[in-house]
């Protein structure tokens, strides 16, 4: 027996069939919920519904198993099957956190949950904290990134469905590491989205990149805001999840009273405190504004950290500088930016950008840099490049390396993106697999037109669509521990295990970092307590002084040395100084 229940509000009357037999759900309230209990649906019964007249079966938008196919009936999950061993699973606080990014299609050559579970002792033993997973939500084609999902209830069932995730993150709590889960509330994929039959969950009255926006504010938007709120609360609670990243939360449109994001902290704190466990909301925002991450007691939405862009647009291109000069790239290209992401958090921070041709951003004034996440990779700003190549593939390994010492010596919680750790020699490249020959041509077609801009020829462009790009995007883990790959692991590893001792390091108050640059020689300092950090981006040899008492702690090559309280830095090197 069990009780189907779905939000259709504008249908006169609504049916679940199961089989060739139809059952009548009645209208429960006013607000457009329908019922009907079924006495032969037991878990593992395919299901869908019949809206009014329309003869289509419709999957259910709130499925949690979509083993069928985002097109086809839903299928009844046992939620009570699965047997948990981590009952005293504490994650640890964000704050301390190294985060790393994975898409699971591609960090193994399985692309399962399961093969991802095989991996796992590799991040712990690096000392990664927080695994992130790319959006798992399910969504048609054979694969893809996951930011075009449309069942957003059911786990993806080629990477192992429902109980392939809960595997993963029991796992992954049984090494110690926390997970977080990428979900994607301001839009629908294009393909395979059937929300529209039961209710308004999306509004033209605003416009998105991806078209119409998510209805937050409009007739019968309670019940799409309680859908998205309600997906937040079953990844933490169903499958353990530690926090999620909300993808682009710029593009949520919402003049409430109530904003989305903060109606999502309410439920989230209210979640935690019923669990006894610590969750987190990581927002991407565009927006430069800290109101995203302030507190709701000090008038904030409440989020607990935000993706900084502006650090990595600021490092990208000093380690670049004559790669990347257009697009939101031409804001940036000097030390001067890089110092200011530095200890001001966001360059523009009520400037006038020339990108956007207006003033930008606000400042950020009395929040912990704990709230800010900072990366030189991730999967936009490798997988947007023409050709998913990565920041060593371009810039070499030692101002790589330059890169990541920056990374996990800022003052913000970093974050990894697959294979950074070991300069992986694999791209990552933009995939998507459409089923509609129409749809594939035009993603084919737009993405050679996107780079044609920027001197690509079409034939250098991967297609999104050929199997061979996904397949091309996966980690070689044979490379791990060889030659430069070696190296780029053991300095990673090296650089994670003494932002964790320092006590400087783990200092996130605002104020706490000074630096200093010489924009014509390319060197860069950075103070922070009791640790100075060094780099040469230069073309010569620098000599910087050392305050007494410092020494020498780490060094991305063996030919940086000290000598009379200076400190020789030779082009594309990092040092790290102490006196703690």
């Amino acid at each position: 027996m069990h009780e189907f229940r779905v939000w259709a509000p504008r249908a006169e009357k609504v049916a679940v069939r199961i089989g060739d037999s139809n059952h009548a759900m009645t209208a429960v309230d006013d607000r457009g919920w329908w019922s009907a209990t079924v006495e032969e649906a037991v878990p593992g019964t395919d299901y869908a519904f019949l809206l009014d007249e329309d003869p289509t079966p419709y999957p259910d938008p709130r499925a949690m198993w979509s083993p069928n196919g985002v097109h086809a009936a839903s299928r009844l999950y046992d939620r009570g099957k699965f047997v948990w061993s981590d009952e005293r699973w504490q994650a640890p606080p964000l704050a301390s956190g190294i985060l790393y990014e994975m898409h699971v299609g591609t960090f193994t050559p399985e692309g399962t949950f399961d093969g991802a579970i095989g991996r796992l002792a590799h991040l712990a033993e690096l000392g990664v904290t927080h695994v992130e997973i790319m959006p798992v939500a399910e969504f048609p084609g054979d694969f893809g990134w996951g930011y075009d999902g449309v069942a957003l209830f059911a786990v993806r069932e080629v990477y192992g469905g429902p109980d392939g995730l809960k595997r993963l993150v029991d796992a992954c709590h049984a090494h110690g590491l926390a997970v977080l889960l990428d979900v994607v509330y301001n839009h629908f994929g294009p393909v395979g989205n059937y929300t529209g039959k039961f209710g308004p969950y999306l509004t033209n009255n605003h416009r998105t990149p991806w078209g119409d926006a998510v209805n937050l504010e409009f007739e019968l938007s309670d019940e799409v805001r309680r859908f998205f709120c309600d997906n937040a609360l079953m990844w933490m609670e169903e499958y353990h999840i530690d926090g999620l990243r909300l993808d682009a939360v710029h593009e949520f449109v919402d003049r409430s009273a109530i904003h989305f994001l903060e109606q999502l902290a309410i439920e989230v704190e209210e979640l935690s405190t019923r669990l006894g466990r610590r969750l987190v909301l990581i927002a991407e925002s565009d927006l430069n504004d800290p109101r995203v991450v302030r507190t709701r007691e000090a008038n904030g939405y409440g989020m607990n950290a935000q993706w900084n862009d502006d650090f990595h647009h600021a490092l990208f291109t000093v380690l670049d500088p004559g790669g990347e000069g257009k697009g939101y790239y031409s804001d940036f290209g000097s030390m001067e930016r890089l110092a200011k992401a530095l200890t001001q958090v966001f360059v523009y921070n009520g400037i006038y950008s020339r990108y956007r041709r207006r003033v930008h951003g606000r400042r950020v004034e009395g929040l912990s840099m704990h709230h800010f996440v900072g990366f030189i990779q991730n999967h936009d700003q490798v997988g947007n490049r023409a050709t998913g190549d990565r920041l060593e593939h371009f810039i070499g390994l030692e101002r790589a390396k330059v890169a990541l010492g920056l990374v996990l010596t800022a003052p913000f919680i970093p974050l990894l993106f697959q294979g950074e750790e070991f300069a992986a020699s694999t791209p990552f490249q933009y995939f998507a697999h459409h089923e509609d020959e129409q749809m594939a041509r035009s993603v084919s077609e737009g993405r050679k037109r996107e780079f044609a801009a920027f001197g690509w020829l079409p034939e250098e462009v991967p297609d999104p669509e050929s199997k061979d790009t996904f397949e091309r995007s996966k980690l070689r883990w044979d490379e791990v521990v060889e030659g430069s790959h070696g190296e780029m692991l053991e300095w990673c590893r090296r650089l994670i295990a003494f932002r964790r001792d320092s006590r400087s390091l783990c200092d996130g108050e605002p104020g706490q970092t000074d630096v200093r640059f010489d924009e014509a020689k390319r060197w860069l300092t950075m103070d922070r307590g009791q640790i100075r950090v060094v780099c040469n981006l230069g073309d010569t040899e620098v000599d910087l002084g050392v305050p007494e008492g410092y020494r020498l702690v780490l060094s991305s090559q063996n030919d940086v040395r000290m000598q009379d309280q200076k400190v020789l830095l030779p082009p594309s090197r990092f040092a790290v100084l102490s006196s703690e």
